[in-house]
């Protein structure tokens, strides 16, 4: 058994959700075993509606409104692209609405309000998944293929840590298991919402922007995969990003670590934290383009490639450097652990350090929207120090 998941450009307009659903039922045919499906938001979908929950708050009562119009104009259109059976498209569109009142409702009362909690977003973000999982599915018996929708609130726990809630792998194993596995063995295919999870009580979270990927590799470790194959938008992992470097390459294989380090400097073709749930049980991950799925893309395991030596450029963009330096810093212990230690107290992360052989000055690397409250915490903490000179 395979998991397979769908990105947002797959699954972005109803003549792709029904490719998408073609792939799924190949697999299939060809294998004998159905796939689990994972799918994303259709493109542009949960940046809408976190830009419509953040407005509300601010008291916009008209963003919500017509994003709300917007999307269920949007996924009407899709399911008459790929549900061409009446019944079914009928039955869907009431799922649509309803999903889209939801979303209505909840923004209304974050308008009431004028607050927005990390658990009334995850509410609102964890909508695009919920809708084109339901479309996906309809799209998949509309072709012949017994599929299920899953919500992954029943089968993917988390801690409570809202935005970017961390799996409980034992919990999810074993409802994972005992949720799925029937199906499988019943000849029906789950397809399954990405990016969100629920905590131990049932209320849902999500595991952060774009981790549909995450997702599925979760599901790939919980429920003792084959292989999980991510169909993106490209042809797999590239030697630098082709918008930049026209003459960018697909690499054929690629090892966990590097991919994962590829991932956390800014190659967007997979989530940072994809890898982690597979590299322990040497689950190989494909990478493939849903628009050229002839491509054989790319292959990660746990073996890397021995040739070339450097396997790709990526970049990170938008950060800051921060140095602290001064005479007083040579020789003086402690002066580096005390400025992490600040750094880490308002919450940011440090991507990159570099120190002076003379010791004298230390150089980070942050996100550049957490410049101000670095160097104000950096500034606290050696306050002493600076007014020593």
């Amino acid at each position: 058994m395979i998991v397979i998941k769908f990105g947002g450009t797959s699954v972005g307009t109803g003549e792709r959700i029904a490719n998408a659903a073609r792939l799924a039922g190949q697999v299939t045919t060809e294998r004998g075993t159905p796939p689990v499906v994972v799918v994303s938001a259709m493109a542009g979908v949960t940046t809408a509606l976190r830009d419509a929950a953040t407005r509300a708050a601010t008291g916009d009562a008209q963003t919500f409104v017509r994003t709300r119009s917007e999307l269920e104009l949007r996924h009407l259109e899709a399911i008459a692209t790929c549900v061409p059976d009446v019944d079914l498209a009928r039955s869907l569109r009431a799922e649509v609405q309803l999903l889209l009142d939801g979303f209505e409702h909840l923004c209304q009362s974050i308008h009431t309000l004028g607050e927005l909690t990390e658990r009334g977003m995850d509410a609102v973000s964890g909508t695009g998944e919920r809708l084109s999982a339901r479309l996906l599915a309809a799209g998949m018996r509309s072709q012949g293929y017994a599929a299920q929708m899953i919500e992954a609130t029943e089968i993917i726990v988390t801690d409570a840590s809202y935005g970017s809630a961390t799996p409980l792998l034992d919990e999810t194993q074993e409802r994972a298991r005992a949720r799925l596995l029937p199906l499988i063995e019943q000849g029906i295919t789950p397809v399954v919402t990405g990016f969100v999870g629920a905590t131990l009580d049932g209320v849902m979270t999500t595991l952060g922007r774009g981790s549909g990927d995450f997702s599925a590799t979760i599901l790939g470790r919980c429920l003792g995969a084959e292989e999980v194959w991510i169909w993106t938008d490209v042809d797999g992992v590239m030697t630098a990003d082709p918008r930049i470097v026209p003459e960018a390459q697909t690499l054929p294989g690629i090892s966990y670590q590097e991919v994962a380090e590829l991932s956390y400097f800014g190659a967007k073709v997979l989530h940072p934290l994809t890898i982690q749930p597979v590299a322990e049980m040497n689950i190989p991950v494909r990478v493939l383009n849903s628009f050229h799925p002839d491509h054989p893309g790319t292959l990660i395991t746990t073996e890397p490639v021995a040739e070339p030596v450097v396997k790709g450029i990526t970049a990170i963009r938008d950060l800051s450097i921060v140095t602290v330096e001064g005479r007083g810093m040579q020789g003086v212990p402690g002066v580096a652990g005390r400025v992490f230690t600040a750094v880490a107290g308002c919450g940011a992360s440090i991507l990159m350090i570099t120190q002076s052989s003379s010791e004298q000055s230390i150089c980070f690397l942050i996100r550049q929207e957490d410049t101000t409250a670095v160097v104000a915490y950096v500034e606290e903490e050696l306050a002493l120090e600076m007014m020593r000179g």
